[in-house]
């Protein structure tokens, strides 16, 4: 395993802490949410953590969840009335805990089950850590297909930059999402406000959501470190 995938494991066993058994979980998307998830299944076979529910942020972890064979614990958000806990990972993370999210497009059902949860605990490793979002990605944008272009030129006649709508990897035409829309990724030409870009991106018509994670969502950011150490935020 890598040095990287080690500190990602590393904030994956940190944030089992905040799991208990009798919890609703909402599982996040992406390499450092499946490796929590894995952690949680262990956790759940050998008895550590008892009687959990696992509600899933796209249909990538829903079907993680069943290849663990964790159906009869898996939940979808009108089965459940509440979630204790939602654990997910992230782009990019600044030092106030602001996060883009939706490398992986899942950007929507994530802020759903992280904003819904009654805690936010983020896992990445150190490389994620920046000091300032966004830095080293884009911010993804979740469009309806229809606005796609009238959206791209809002952004950038209104904030500046460039919106660029994303591609597929493996297929020809865009990136489309579970729940059937476009991604435009959008890089800003001058520093943001992150809680204040949030909102007004999400304001313009044709937009579904925005992957900006606003730090007063977060209630803690675990940062796995390539010495093995473990910063928290």
């Amino acid at each position: 395993m890598s040095d990287i995938n080690t500190a990602r494991l590393i904030a994956a066993r940190e944030a089992l802490r905040y799991v208990a058994s009798n919890y609703v979980v909402g599982v996040g998307t992406g390499s450092t949410a499946m490796l929590f998830l894995r952690e949680l299944h262990r956790a759940v076979v050998d008895g550590r953590i008892k009687n959990v529910l696992l509600v899933p942020t796209s249909t990538e972890t829903e079907i993680e969840i069943l290849n663990l064979g964790l159906s009869s614990i898996l939940r979808y958000p009108w089965q459940v009335d509440h979630i204790d806990v939602a654990i997910d990972g992230a782009d990019e993370v600044d030092r106030e805990k602001n996060l883009i999210k939706g490398g992986g497009a899942a950007l929507t059902r994530e802020k759903v089950i992280d904003y819904w949860a009654g805690g936010f605990i983020v896992i990445v490793d150190e490389a994620k850590l920046v000091d300032r979002i966004p830095s080293k990605h884009p911010i993804p944008i979740e469009v309806i297909p229809f606005a796609w272009s009238v959206v791209k030129r809002t952004l950038e006649t209104e904030f500046g930059g460039r919106a660029v709508l994303r591609s597929g990897n493996g297929k020809r035409g865009p990136v489309v999402t579970d729940n059937g829309n476009y991604i435009l990724d959008y890089t800003p030409n001058s520093p943001i406000n992150p809680t204040e870009m949030e909102v007004r991106i999400k304001e313009i018509p044709g937009v579904v959501e925005v992957g900006i994670f606003s730090g007063r969502h977060v209630s803690k950011v675990i940062i796995g470190r390539l010495d093995s150490s473990i910063v928290t935020i």
